[in-house]
């Protein structure tokens, strides 16, 4: 979900699409920096029982992960276009993320598998290890 403003209720809407599509209860952990969307009542309410985990003050590297993919989606995929509006940068966001960065982008965190492949493969290799014993 993109928006232009940063509202509790888009970040919970992302959490319960994620839940809804992996058939997830809820998330063990939610991770995230102290913005104000994620330190508000709102959000503290409406993610009581899940895990909520928040970056140190002043500390990038508690959200490397996601500062990398940020600088990523730029380099690869946004500063090749211009919007002129904001469907047309959420089209080019979701054809970079499900179009390209989870099922054809390798990652060498994923033995050089693209997301989509390595969760299928670790899906066979579970199943062959539980069949196994």
């Amino acid at each position: 979900v993109m928006t232009r403003n940063m509202e509790a209720a888009k970040v919970l809407e992302c959490i319960e699409t994620a839940k809804r599509r992996r058939g997830i209860k809820k998330p063990l952990v939610i991770h995230s920096d102290q913005g104000v969307q994620y330190t508000s009542e709102e959000y503290k309410n409406k993610t009581e029982g899940m895990e909520r985990s928040y970056s140190r003050k002043g500390n990038p590297w508690d959200n490397a992960c996601i500062e990398s993919f940020h600088s990523l989606i730029k380099r690869e995929w946004i500063n090749f276009y211009h919007f002129e509006t904001m469907k047309e940068a959420k089209k080019a966001v979701f054809e970079y993320i499900e179009g390209f960065y989870n099922t054809i982008r390798i990652h060498s965190h994923c033995g050089y598998e693209s997301p989509m492949e390595y969760e299928k493969n670790y899906k066979i290799l579970k199943k062959m290890r539980l069949e196994k014993n």
